[in-house]
């Protein structure tokens, strides 16, 4: 699922994801769990403001695009 995403940028441009949007219902990143970098793509294990956990996608050169490549609702382990 495509999302836009807000992002901090300090030394480096999208350093980490501080909000996304799916829809009109925007999500507060409280917690960046994980990030890991493959090729062509960044990527982030987040918490957000509703409790569940997701792992955000930053496919870089040409797309530039987000994506939700994963979900887990709060409470599921």
């Amino acid at each position: 699922m495509r999302v836009r995403v807000e992002t901090y940028s300090g030394y480096k441009a999208d350093e980490r994801p501080l909000r996304f949007y799916a829809g009109e219902r925007r999500y507060e990143v409280e917690e960046v769990q994980d990030q890991w970098v493959g090729p062509g793509a960044a990527w982030f294990r987040v918490k957000a403001d509703d409790g569940c956990v997701y792992v955000l996608r930053h496919a870089l050169d040409p797309e530039d695009a987000w994506t939700i490549e994963s979900f887990r609702r709060a409470g599921d382990d």
